[in-house]
């Protein structure tokens, strides 16, 4: 009893909400050339929903206007019969079917469905006749193969793929989660938006299924949401479908603010309660769209008759012209390409329709239906949706395409649909020029993201004490409470980081001895939400772990302490050769210079003139100069000399050619002394693996076994970078790996008489460990790499790495020659210089000497002949002052013998 009494009022309820319009269509269903619309009707009311009212509206207001141009078909207007669709393929199989018999179908307008299109196309197709849908969107039902009878006048999924991606471009988003009815249609864009997103790099990151028969979410709705990190959701489902899914997301609390959905048609807002209204404001809907809403063309004319048509019939179901649903103008067209075609047929063909009868609708076939389908292929028109035409290759719609974007905004607490952006046949986003200021989820003027928000959380987050990366001090203020102060690279990066997502860290300061494989595991088993400092990036962690955009690039360096300075050697220039090859060389000169001697002393003028002490000394500067290379200007005369010089030339050129080589080499080989010049030199052993320092626990160590010692553990095991430190001032350990960052900062700034040599090795990246699908992963990454494009982890580097307060010492050592090492060439060139010097004061000093006598002599002489004796007395008195010398008196005497 209780049972029929809820049945009745429910019917009740039923019936007086759906409205009810009265329609005064003509009859034309007795007609003998008929087309056949299959419009949807609601199984629980048996009444049609707004949008499949309209679209049969606008096929009925088409066959109307077809008979107002005197449009027939072998002297016959054009009628109609549709056909009931509950959405079940059978049903509407079934139906059809029991009517092709009883009536002269010739053409077929739909279905709605794509489910039922992949029934009803290959039934049409046995009949021979074309099917033009005006819903069916499934990409599987392009085939022109597999359904050669089979036509739409609404775009495929794969368009509307494309149009979603190049939304997702326009706002940056990288990633969605999709619901997706389990149907064709469902299948059907799922796989479309699942195959444009991987050629346009985007990701769909989870796909959760809507079952049509128990009409429920398959899994916890909530929990498969929120642990996603994205927040774009893509729902791609029917009207009905659509409605059920978006009441189960506001029951689970999954709409907005904290998410964005995207719906693939509009449903009516007004059946969900006034409570639920901001959560269901900001969400978009991407829809295909006529002409003119897109700066496209269409056909007035045909449309504004179309619309008089329908009004005159069944005005109380026609809305105002721009609420009328863009299927239902698809649906005018499909039905207009059909009478289009019926109407070039006929004219060339008479008769231009002719059936095989049968009572078996499977046997019912159009005998000439060839001709039929090519004019519809080759034919093109103006319709009320934009250009129609069609091709031999496929059943898409070759032109027409457009989409358009609605926002659902919030207006005097009425919820309604606004459009926003426009997508042309170019497929580019255009801003409608009605409307264009979009209102996201939570009243926000800015896009989301697209990813989880993070802003506000509280993150545990652990730091591992490695100078310069972080420093970890305890304070006292002036109250005596103790806090800890954490300087260096890390906690910048985290104030960074805090500053763009918004998060709040509370950070917990680990002691450097801390092993860094126990922190994966920590954060692992949930200690931590993060871990950042100088771990580095290795395949095996990530089997626990998940990690971060690198923060730091790394690599290995060896570290061992500076080689001390070797004493001065004078002489090292002269190491290329040995003492016995000097006193050869010697040799060599000396005897060339005697060849020389004897051969040209008597024939060259030039030595002629000299003494004998000169002319040797001329042919040993003859000897050395032409052995040195020197472009000596002394012309020899005898062929003798020349064969000399050329047996000279020959020594010459390979003395000198050697002596370079062997100078570089000791050069190189004494700027690169350190016992270890690289990582080859440790897989050759050239250090005792006992003598090699390793941390264990580390990359470090990884690295080692796998590259180094082939994984023997025979290294000096360490802790702490401290300890590496320590061992190898204290010489425990000869060399050690270490990281690049850290073993650059501490040779630079703490630790002056140790070094780094050879190139770097094991390229690599530290990151932030988090948990293993941690849905925050996405937004963090995409802060990191922004840090890094925008130059901020430059700048960090540049602050607390590239200073240096040690002297430069050991480079100058290595790209400089020090005075020492060729003092000698310096000595010999000051010792030869002096001697020369001590030759020409020597050669002076006689000349001076000379000189001066004579300047003596004269002026004795002249003293002499200016003082004249005045007696003999006088004479006598001074006899040494007047006295001439004997050579002069005889020299006097013998003049005057000669003058007499």
């Amino acid at each position: 009893m209780w049972n029929f009494q809820w049945q009745y009022i429910y019917v009740l309820l039923i019936y007086n909400t759906v409205p009810h319009f009265v329609a005064n269509w003509p009859l034309l269903n007795s007609s003998g050339v008929q087309l056949a619309g299959i419009f949807y009707e609601d199984s629980n009311t048996t009444e049609s929903t707004s949008w499949s009212r309209q679209c049969r509206a606008m096929f009925q207001s088409a066959i109307v206007l077809a008979q107002k141009y005197n449009i027939t078909v072998d002297g016959q207007f054009i009628g109609w019969q549709t056909i009931r669709s509950d959405g079940n393929s059978i049903n509407t199989l079934s139906s059809t079917c029991r009517l092709v018999p009883n009536s002269n179908i010739v053409g077929v307008v739909g279905p709605p469905f794509s489910r039922e299109s992949h029934f009803m196309a290959p039934f049409a197709a046995q009949l021979r006749i074309p099917m033009v849908s005006y819903a069916s969107t499934d990409p599987d039902l392009s085939d022109r193969q597999t359904n050669p009878s089979f036509y739409r006048t609404l775009p495929a999924d794969t368009a509307a793929a494309l149009a979603i991606a190049k939304l997702f471009d326009l706002y940056n988003w990288t990633s969605c989660i999709i619901i997706y009815q389990n149907d064709a249609f469902g299948l059907g864009g799922t796989k479309a938006i699942s195959d444009t997103f991987e050629k346009n790099n985007l990701t769909v990151a989870e796909m959760i299924v809507f079952d049509t028969m128990t009409r429920s979410i398959k899994g916890d709705l909530r929990a498969l949401l929120m642990s996603s990190s994205t927040r774009l959701v893509i729902l791609w489902a029917d009207s009905g479908y659509s409605a059920t899914i978006l009441e189960l997301a506001l029951r689970a609390d999954v709409l907005g603010p904290q998410f964005m959905w995207i719906l693939s048609t509009n449903i009516p807002l007004n059946s969900f309660l006034p409570t639920w209204r901001e959560q269901l404001s900001g969400m978009l809907t991407l829809e295909p769209v006529v002409g003119d809403l897109a700066y496209g063309l269409i056909n007035k004319t045909l449309l504004n008759e179309a619309y008089e048509i329908w009004k005159t019939y069944e005005p109380g179901s026609f809305p105002e012209s721009k609420n009328v649903d863009y299927y239902a103008l698809f649906a005018f067209d499909a039905t207009w390409t059909l009478i289009q075609a019926l109407h070039h047929l006929c004219s060339t063909t008479t008769p231009c329709v002719s059936l095989f009868n049968s009572l078996y609708c499977f046997d019912r076939q159009l005998i000439n239906s060839s001709s039929l389908f090519d004019i519809i292929d080759s034919n093109t028109f103006l319709g009320v949706s934009g250009p129609i035409a069609f091709s031999a290759n496929t059943t898409d719609r070759a032109n027409g395409t457009y989409y358009i974007v609605k926002n659902v905004q919030s207006s005097s607490n009425i919820l309604s649909y606004v459009p926003v952006l426009v997508s042309s046949e170019t497929g580019e986003w255009t801003a409608n020029g009605r409307m264009s200021s979009i209102i996201w989820p939570g009243k926000s003027t800015v896009p989301p993201t697209g990813y989880a928000s993070i802003s506000g959380l509280v993150l545990r987050i652990a730091v591992i004490e490695a100078v310069p990366f972080t420093k970890c001090t305890a304070i006292t203020d002036g109250y005596g409470r103790a806090t800890q102060k954490i300087v260096g690279y890390i906690p910048d990066l985290i104030k960074q980081l805090e500053k763009a997502m918004g998060f709040i860290s509370n950070i917990t300061c680990l002691p450097s001895n801390q092993s860094y494989n126990a922190l994966i595991n920590a954060v692992a088993n949930g200690d931590y939400d993060m871990v950042v400092g100088d771990v580095t990036i290795y395949a095996d962690r990530r089997k626990l772990v998940t990690f971060s955009a690198g923060i730091f690039d790394n690599s290995l360096r060896i570290i061992t302490r500076i080689t001390p300075i070797e004493p001065v050697n004078y002489w090292s220039f002269l190491r290329p050769f040995s003492c016995h090859l000097w006193i050869i060389i010697i040799c060599v000169i000396v005897w060339s210079a005697i060849l020389i001697f004897l051969f040209e002393c008597r024939r060259n003028r030039t030595m002629k003139r000299k003494s004998l002490i000169h002319q040797f000394e001329l042919s040993m500067y003859y000897a050395f100069g032409t052995l040195v290379g020197y472009n000596w200007d002394y012309r020899i005369r005898t062929l003798m000399s020349r064969l000399v010089t050329a047996a000279i030339y020959i020594l010459s050129f390979v003395l000198v050619a050697q002596y370079q080589a062997n100078l570089t080499s000791d050069l190189t080989v004494a700027k690169t002394n350190n016992i270890i010049s690289g990582i080859e030199d440790l897989k050759n052993g050239k250090a005792a693996p006992g003598r090699i320092g390793i941390r264990t626990n580390t990359a470090i160590e990884t690295f080692y076994l796998r590259e180094v010692s082939g994984g023997s553990r025979d290294f000096y095991p360490l802790r702490t970078k401290g300890e590496t430190f320590q061992k190898l001032l204290t010489n425990v350990i000869d060399v050690a790996l270490m990281d690049s960052g850290v073993s650059e900062y501490f040779v630079g700034n703490v630790y002056c008489n140790l070094t780094l040599v050879g190139a770097p090795a094991d390229y690599s990246q530290f990151g932030i460990v988090t948990q293993k699908n941690w849905i925050y992963q996405q937004v963090l990454d995409v802060n990191i790499l922004s840090l890094r494009e925008s130059g901020v982890l430059d700048s960090l580097k540049t602050k607390w790495f590239q200073t240096s307060y040690c002297s430069n010492t050991s480079s100058i050592l290595v790209d400089q020659l020090s005075i020492g090492t060729m003092a000698g060439v310096f000595i010999i060139f000051g010792s030869i210089s002096i001697l020369a010097l001590l030759l020409f004061m020597c050669q002076y000093m006689v000349v001076v000497k000379c000189h001066f006598s004579g300047l003596v002599k004269k002026c004795i002489y002249s003293i002499r002949r200016t003082v004249q004796p005045s007696t003999k007395r006088d004479i006598l008195r001074t006899p040494a002052l007047y006295s001439i010398p004997r050579s002069s008196s005889n020299s006097s005497i013998a003049s005057h013998n000669t003058k007499f």
